[in-house]
């Protein structure tokens, strides 16, 4: 994280990312990390980083470093500071480095992604990192996926959209999130993370009195009238998501989905991608 947040907020956004680092790297990256292992690095050249994260992935059938650097600031030296941090990494733990900036800064990103020099066929170094501007990733991109996690991200998405509607665009963010079709306890979390990152970009007036509105429309999903109502929405999400993965359901199934419990169509959500017949769906029913 650039020196742009101090250090305890720093720590937070560490936390918050490590939380949501699964369905990161599957939407941004399409790396599956179910087997990572995170990996501890001090880099010798430059200070601490903490909110930075290394992981031990396999991609491709192979182990890869998997590194992930946050940035809410423009850095005209990040390509020399990325290459040495890849050099290290390359160093301590012999493996080849997949690395990805996240910028998620309120203003659009004027950072080069790498580096280049050609003096003949023997003086020549070409090395270039993922730049992820989130600020071009769209509103309506996130929310159309089962990615929940990243709903945290919406405040620092679609910067066109938020410049244009300001408040009312964090407004719709929060309504998105309390829309999720899965279990309370986690939308509040997904909610508090978003009220987080919501300080990078908007002012903390308004983040106070959107989000006590947001507290209130979860504190009503607590009552046992709107679970029902959610738990049907629910189901009828999951069921409109496996007809068009699976080219229809047998007879049955939809009755069983729709009879399915709030944990049961949890978990459903939760591996709707590992899905792929009617023998995977019956794990969820039984």
């Amino acid at each position: 994280m650039d020196e742009v947040l101090h250090q305890p907020y720093d720590i937070t956004i560490k936390s918050i990312f490590s939380d949501i680092t699964d369905d990161m790297m599957a939407y941004f990256m399409n790396i599956n990390i179910d087997k990572a292992e995170e990996l501890n690095i001090e880099f010798t050249h430059v200070e601490r980083r903490d909110s930075d994260m290394i992981y031990k992935c396999i991609v491709e059938d192979s182990d890869v470093a998997v590194h992930l650097e946050f940035q809410s600031g423009n850095d005209k030296k990040m390509p020399y500071r990325m290459l040495r941090y890849a050099l290290e990494i390359i160093e301590k733990y012999s493996l080849p480095v997949y690395q990805a900036v996240i910028y998620m800064g309120k203003d659009a990103f004027n950072m080069a992604d790498g580096i280049a020099y050609n003096f003949g066929d023997n003086n020549r170094l070409e090395y270039n990192y993922r730049l992820i501007d989130l600020g071009k990733i769209k509103f309506d991109e996130i929310t159309r996926t089962p990615y929940y996690d990243l709903y945290a991200l919406l405040p620092l998405m679609d910067r066109e959209r938020r410049r244009q509607k300001g408040e009312e665009y964090l407004i719709e963010c929060t309504k998105a999130i309390a829309a999720i079709p899965i279990d309370l306890d986690r939308k509040k979390e997904i909610a508090f993370k978003a009220e987080i990152f919501s300080g990078i970009v908007f002012g903390k007036e308004i983040i106070e009195r959107i989000f006590e509105e947001v507290s209130r429309m979860l504190n009503l999903q607590e009552s046992e009238t709107y679970k029902m109502i959610l738990e049907k929405g629910m189901a009828q999400t999951i069921i409109k998501q496996l007809r068009k993965k699976l080219n229809g359901l047998p007879a049955g199934y939809e009755e069983r989905i729709l009879a399915a419990s709030c944990e049961q169509l949890d978990a459903i959500a939760e591996n709707i991608f590992n899905i792929n017949g009617t023998e995977d769906l019956d794990k969820f029913l039984e």
